[in-house]
């Protein structure tokens, strides 16, 4: 079953997805919140497998309740999925940078909205191609991180491989392809590179990935 926690100052649309995943069999809502700050208490009792967070928030904005999540070691398995009204706002990248493992726009189809959450609930980043290089191409026009360029020196080959891949947003399927080898290998390989670079999930490899030089926006 996939816990819930939903993180909205608006009841409209807090109770809007919910009732989406009331109707699935496999979800379920174990709390809300219309705040970042009460969000970190819920999801620090619940401690649910999504937390789907709005950005613009009282009190505790989404950003900074995304950053004391993924700070706290207690909710190492919390994906944070960030809620928006736009494809592409000015915090995305910054929430991206917090530890949100992907973001959602509110008006994404239903079928697709529950798609997502179970994607994130495998751990997957929810970043698409198209998302990835208007990200870059906006915010990584920026000095390159030395600090991450040399986390990288720590990575096998492979695994630079697949981490390069995994930042042009491909799916283990696709990775191995590319590869030459099986689906398990290539989740092997960007797990070993998670737990190298201390990432929480896909989405970290791919901000460090761009921040470090090892894809750069010409490469996509």
């Amino acid at each position: 079953m996939i816990r819930v926690l939903l993180v909205d100052d608006q009841p409209l649309i807090r109770s809007g997805f919910r009732a989406l995943l009331d109707l699935e069999d496999d979800i379920t809502v174990v709390a809300e919140a219309a705040d970042g700050s009460e969000a970190l208490a819920l999801a620090r009792q619940y401690l649910p497998d999504i937390a789907l967070i709005d950005i613009q928030m009282p009190v505790l904005d989404g950003i900074e309740a995304t950053r004391q999540i993924a700070a706290d070691p207690a909710l190492a398995e919390v994906h944070v999925v960030i809620l928006t009204n736009y494809g592409l706002d000015e915090y995305i990248f910054h929430a991206l940078r917090a530890g949100a493992a992907g973001f959602l726009v509110k008006d994404i189809l239903p079928e697709d909205f529950l798609h997502a959450v179970r994607v994130a609930a495998r751990g997957d980043a929810l970043l698409a191609p198209s998302i990835t290089r208007r990200l870059i191409n906006r915010y990584v026009s920026q000095p390159l991180s030395t600090d991450n360029a040399t986390k990288l020196n720590e990575l096998t080959g492979r695994e630079r491989e697949a981490v390069t891949l995994v930042a042009q947003g491909m799916s283990n399927e696709e990775i191995a392809d590319r590869m030459v080898i099986s689906p398990l290998t290539a989740k092997t390989h960007i797990n070993r590179a998670m737990t190298k670079l201390h990432a929480r999930d896909r989405a970290q490899l791919v901000v460090l990935a761009y921040e470090s030089g090892l894809v750069a926006p010409r490469n996509l």
